[in-house]
């Protein structure tokens, strides 16, 4: 009764292969078809199937977007807790547990550099850091951007994805809307592009600021965009919504974007874009 045997070493090996292939297939939440991560990421994190695409973080969109040789800056700002605020934990430790998860100081990243060729500033959202909601960190950050693209007159793109303001930080995140919408009016007064593009998801008080405010406003495929959720919508209009309304699809049918742009197309379209928007082409 040996033939039904398995020897140790087998099952080391079977145990062996179960690790090195676990977490390396991920399902399309669209289409439910099983990918190989590394084929999705070589293709930028979209779907070879449906096209869905997936969320990147910022440091991938940053390096997506920029020609090599970009500088991070302003990484020094670190939210504190004005509020003193706990719901099912306390906001210190939600703090340390999402710069632990992500590896940076708060929701967004700033960077100076060039897309194709033209010198721009560039201010990226991290939706892993507390649902990319923003607070006075990202408030400053993206104020601060501003300002470089004042001092130094290059194009302004800020990539959005968020859940909206932070709740743990109260009146101090609201705050933050009206802070960039008069630095970006600023910009608009000295005749500076600004570019916003938005991802999956751009939702409340960015919607309600910055996000909306671009001189051209485009966004990814399918990504979610709104102010409010459908069911306050809902509750508040006593109406039935359509299906997808605040997908990026319905609202360029609608005139809120000006454009989709698929991921692989987006550098050129950027590069495009600010050759149009620069100040010889404005001037002509």
């Amino acid at each position: 009764m040996t033939w039904f045997k398995r020897e140790d070493n087998e099952i080391v090996n079977d145990r062996r292969k179960t690790v090195r292939t676990e977490g390396l297939w991920i399902k399309c939440p669209s289409c439910q078809q099983a990918l190989f991560k590394p084929d999705l990421e070589a293709n930028l994190g979209v779907c070879p199937n449906c096209a869905h695409h997936f969320r990147i973080d910022a440091r991938r969109r940053i390096a997506l977007l920029l020609e090599p040789g970009y500088a991070l800056v302003d990484l020094e700002l670190r939210s504190t807790d004005p509020l003193d605020f706990t719901d099912l934990k306390r906001y210190q430790h939600r703090l340390a547990e999402a710069r632990r998860k992500t590896g940076l100081n708060d929701a967004i990243l700033n960077a100076i550099g060039r897309l194709g060729p033209h010198p721009v500033v560039l201010s990226v959202m991290e939706y892993a850091f507390i649902g990319g909601s923003m607070g006075a960190v990202v408030g400053e950050t993206i104020a601060r951007a501003v300002d470089r693209s004042l001092a130094t007159r290059h194009p302004l793109i800020v990539v959005a994805a968020s859940g909206g303001a932070r709740m743990m930080e109260g009146i101090v995140s609201l705050m933050q809307l009206a802070k960039i919408s008069a630095a970006l009016a600023r910009l608009d007064s000295a005749r500076i592009p600004y570019i916003s593009l938005m991802t999956d998801p751009t939702t409340g008080g960015v919607t309600a600021s910055f996000a909306m405010l671009g001189d051209l406003n485009i966004a990814e495929p399918g990504a979610l965009i709104g102010f409010a959720g459908p069911r306050v919508i809902e509750q508040t209009t006593r109406q039935k919504l359509p299906e997808g309304f605040q997908r990026s699809e319905f609202l360029l049918e609608h005139g809120f974007l000006d454009a989709i742009v698929p991921r692989k197309d987006l550098k050129p379209y950027l590069a495009n874009a600010l050759s149009w928007m620069s100040s010889e082409s404005i001037a002509s």
